[in-house]
């Protein structure tokens, strides 16, 4: 991005932004309120659900589950980072976001969601060694080597987003501080700088390729052994239940590996801002509403345990 298309503006330390979102009039933002908060009330109360069912529930105290817990955790985390912020901007005319505020969003957004994608892996690998390695499961994927992969999780997407966040934010930015989308994202403010932000656009291209080429390597060769060992298997009944489970699993990574590689790397998402906004609220709040039902509604242990749980309740 050439920093001669800015230069008759000028360069001044912002104090706030202001996020543009969708523009429309009040019916239209009455609506893209409402939709916004559907999508994230369904998302809460799913994730909290299945949290809570995992946590409550001996029989879903296992590796498989402890990784299922985690991830309505980050869906629930970051869902909420960016929906409480754009429900309010749809309500007020004052659509203002502090420059702290800004940072503090994209830095928290940036975590969680390349923690997501980690744990994807990681859950591609807990099935392989499930299904490939089974006598050996129980001590490969003892609890404690759970807990390094889930923290192993976290170190990558804390790394990813504090080099985002500190590339982002300490470029200098122009008099103008409208970003156009609903939240703090890389694309729409590398937009507002004045600076060459050439560094900034291949760190984008290249460290978010490069974690989704690796973390997809992971899981394309764990369901590669995984399909080989279910098709050895004499038995129909135990083919349909592996494939079902696994297929849980792989909606959930097309889903999330495809919106972002859409918005992040690919050369040019940069610049396609109206498509950027429509993607994002599919990986902010569609997704994250999704991964509860498709875990839910293909799972027979969750569903066993959600009805286990209903009728506790109804004896108490």
């Amino acid at each position: 991005m050439s920093p001669l298309r800015n230069r008759n503006l000028s360069v001044m330390p912002l104090q706030e932004f202001v996020l543009d979102g969708f523009g429309g009039g009040p019916q239209t933002q009455a609506l893209l309120f409402a939709l916004f908060l559907a999508l994230y009330v369904v998302a809460v109360l799913g994730n909290l659900t299945m949290i809570v069912v995992i946590t409550l529930d001996a029989r879903l105290h296992s590796p498989v589950y402890f990784f299922l817990k985690n991830l309505s955790f980050v869906d629930l985390c970051y869902s909420s980072v960016i929906a409480p912020k754009a429900l309010a901007t749809f309500l007020s005319s004052s659509k203002v976001i502090t420059f702290e505020g800004c940072a503090t969003q994209f830095f928290f957004f940036s975590l969680l969601v390349t923690t997501e994608g980690f744990l994807l892996a990681v859950m591609a690998y807990d099935r392989f060694v499930a299904i490939c390695s089974p006598l050996r499961y129980p001590i490969t994927m003892r609890p404690s080597v759970c807990a390094r992969l889930m923290l192993g999780c976290y170190s990558g997407g804390s790394f990813n987003s504090i080099l985002q966040t500190s590339f982002t934010f300490s470029l200098p930015f122009c008099s103008s501080n409208h970003i156009d989308h609903f939240f703090c994202d890389v694309p729409p403010l590398l937009k507002l700088a004045c600076a060459d932000t050439t560094i900034n656009e291949l760190l984008l291209f290249g460290l978010c390729g490069l974690i989704i080429v690796g973390t997809i390597l992971v899981i394309f060769i764990s369901y590669g052994y995984i399909t080989v060992t279910i098709l050895r298997m004499c038995s129909g009944g135990g083919r349909h239940k592996l494939f079902s489970t696994c297929g849980s699993h792989m909606t959930a990574v097309s889903l999330l590996y495809g919106t972002v590689f859409v918005m992040y790397a690919q050369p040019g998402a940069v610049e396609s801002m109206e498509q950027g906004k429509v993607v994002s609220i599919f990986y902010t709040l569609v997704i994250p509403m999704l991964n509860p039902l498709i875990y839910s509604l293909r799972n027979k242990d969750v569903k066993d345990a959600l009805r286990r749980l209903g009728q506790r309740h109804t004896a108490t």
